[in-house]
């Protein structure tokens, strides 16, 4: 999905780098071994489609404010569900004035991957409409950007430059990672929007925009592009729940994305119905195994709910995949680095059964 858990040597040394133990040199050679050996794991278990496993960040979205200028320390809350839950602020950071690129997101993890995945890697992105939630911060967002339409532009514009160096520099696979979609399907997000006077389906439609808007002039030809869309991954925990019904029809009929990486592990995330508003030219992927605990699924579960999906999607529109990333913060989530490969293994085991070499 994007990010491995963090061997316990790198996150030490993360943290003494933070307090100024270390220079910066150690860290980067801690993390090039770290992804190295994360590389030579993923080939061992068959995995075609690589990825470093976000080692290099702090959080699955950090980067866009290590990378752009006009955030400031002030968070966005979130009410956070399961394992040591409740209110808690987003890793994001607020927009606290106008936003200026100072560099490429990608600009360290991208010559490492060039070097030792040989192309067959992707690279995870923020999709911009999630800071429209994760970094609007009334009093603080507002003194820069009037409006979260204003705002939009500017992320779009950042994002889109992204996505067309990686193009020039041969990367063939994109994925957004767009969590913060989950807002407009939550039944209790909707009606708290609802509450502060906003239109779920319409901030809905903006966030479309806004993600689309970054997808200008993508070459279709040579570049797969995939959205991953969850409820939320911190420490094993979530905060939002539902169904895609709610937001299916325009959310997989209008995001002009290749693939759609779904979380489908638990009852949170309701039947798979909204399947059928997939157009059939694109892909759904079921993240029918859960990275927040170490409880390992039954391969005649995972043949039994594939063939249940293929009721609405024909089989060769689906693939499987982990709900999440195993580490959307560097922290990571509550099981093991075995369990997490076991886990990678069961995936690889099962879809070779489904679908073959």
């Amino acid at each position: 999905m994007g990010s491995l858990l963090r061997p316990p040597e790198l996150l030490e040394t993360r943290t003494a780098y933070a307090a100024g133990q270390i220079e910066r040199g150690e860290l980067l050679a801690a993390e090039d071994q770290a992804i190295g050996e994360a590389l030579a794991r993923q080939r061992a278990i068959g995995l075609d489609i690589l990825t470093d496993g976000e080692m290099r960040r702090g959080s699955w979205l950090t980067d866009m404010a290590d990378a752009v200028e006009g955030f400031v320390p002030e968070r966005v809350e979130l009410e956070w569900k399961g394992p040591g839950g409740g209110l808690e602020g987003s890793t994001a950071r607020s927009v606290g004035a106008r936003l200026r690129k100072a560099r490429k997101l990608a600009a360290l993890e991208l010559p490492f991957l060039k070097q030792h995945a040989a192309g067959r890697f992707k690279i995870t992105l923020p999709a911009p409409s999630n800071f429209l939630v994760a970094s609007y911060k009334p009093g603080v967002t507002d003194q820069a950007y009037a409006s979260r339409e204003e705002l939009s532009a500017d992320l779009s514009a950042i994002i889109r430059d992204e996505i067309a160096w990686l193009v020039h520099e041969g990367v063939v696979y994109i994925q957004l990672d767009a969590p913060y979609y989950s807002q407009y399907f939550d039944p209790a997000q909707r009606e708290l929007y609802r509450t502060q006077g906003r239109d779920p389906d319409r901030e809905l439609e903006q966030a479309i925009a806004c993600d689309n808007a970054a997808l200008l002039g993508l070459p279709r030809d040579r570049v797969t592009s995939a959205m991953h869309l969850c409820r939320g991954n911190s420490r094993s925990r979530w905060y939002a729940e539902g169904s895609y019904e709610a937001v299916a029809e325009k959310l997989f009929g209008t995001v002009d994305v290749d693939r759609f990486l779904l979380e489908y592990d638990t009852d949170r995330s309701g039947g798979f119905e909204p399947l059928s508003r997939v157009p059939r030219g694109k892909s759904a992927v079921l993240g029918l195994v859960t990275t927040k605990s170490a409880e390992m699924e039954s391969r005649e579960t995972l043949l039994r709910r594939i063939g249940e999906a293929a009721a609405y999607l024909p089989p060769e529109n689906l693939a499987l995949s982990p709900q999440c990333g195993f580490a959307s913060v560097a922290a990571g989530n509550l099981l093991t680095i075995d369990d997490q490969w076991r886990k990678l293994e069961l995936v690889v085991s099962v879809a070779l059964q489904v679908w073959g070499g």
